[in-house]
């Protein structure tokens, strides 16, 4: 049985994040730096290979996507967007430190939202779905590669719901332009929806990403 690889990369630096803000559903673009570090990073680190690329629709993503994959267009998943902070969008938590509503969403649990915004359920519930849908198509198709350009959010969503080991969100905080490549076994996700986290990425060396093949390659299988 084939396994699957995906890699979750993080979409490059913003202002919002040089300036500690949430933003969310805001649709700002990649910073001067941020493109900068990006190109630096395509052209001094390693990549995976891929010839498959999902993407959340904000152009912070899709100028991420076009920079790392240049020549593979993106199938946008509307639901890879980030979390929506409603009245706390593009404010910082300095703003925001004195508000009872920002306070009450800081303690609460899964049915806390910010004003306007989208509760931290509704959030997991959205950004699952839209994970278990393209495994699904995945292993429909039979691509056993690909990568998904999303946000800090997303990432730190999904892999707390769904990666071996099993840690919470803020354990699984990448940094921009960064992330994760986990694999899926076909019958550990039918038994209980879990993926193994592999590695981190991009690799430095080209050393290091030749050792990161040979590793999931041994554990491939085939029918």
């Amino acid at each position: 049985m084939k396994t699957y690889k995906i890699h979750l990369i993080r979409h490059g630096l913003t202002e919002g994040n040089l300036e500690g803000k949430y933003i969310g559903h805001k649709d700002i673009p990649l910073c001067e730096q941020g493109i900068f570090e990006l190109k630096r990073m395509k052209e001094d680190m390693i990549y995976p290979d891929i010839n498959t690329l999902f993407s959340s629709p904000l152009n912070r993503c899709l100028k991420t996507a076009e920079i790392l994959f240049p020549k593979i267009k993106p199938i946008i998943i509307d639901d890879l967007i980030e979390y929506n902070f409603g009245e706390f969008e593009g404010l910082t938590a300095d703003e925001l430190k004195d508000k009872d509503t920002f306070k009450e969403w800081l303690s609460g649990g899964p049915d806390s939202a910010p004003p306007f915004g989208e509760s931290n359920a509704q959030f997991g519930t959205r950004i699952a779905n839209a994970f278990e849908k393209i495994i699904e198509g995945l292993m429909k198709t039979g691509v056993t590669e690909s990568a998904i350009i999303t946000h800090g959010g997303v990432i730190m969503g999904i892999m707390s719901m769904f990666a071996i080991p099993e840690l919470p969100m803020p354990e699984w905080l990448v940094p921009n332009g960064c992330g994760f490549t986990v694999r899926i076994t076909p019958s550990l996700w039918a038994q209980i929806k879990k993926m193994e986290f592999a590695f981190e990425i991009p690799f430095v060396e080209k050393l290091e990403a030749e050792s990161f093949n040979s590793s999931l390659n041994e554990h491939d299988e085939y029918e």
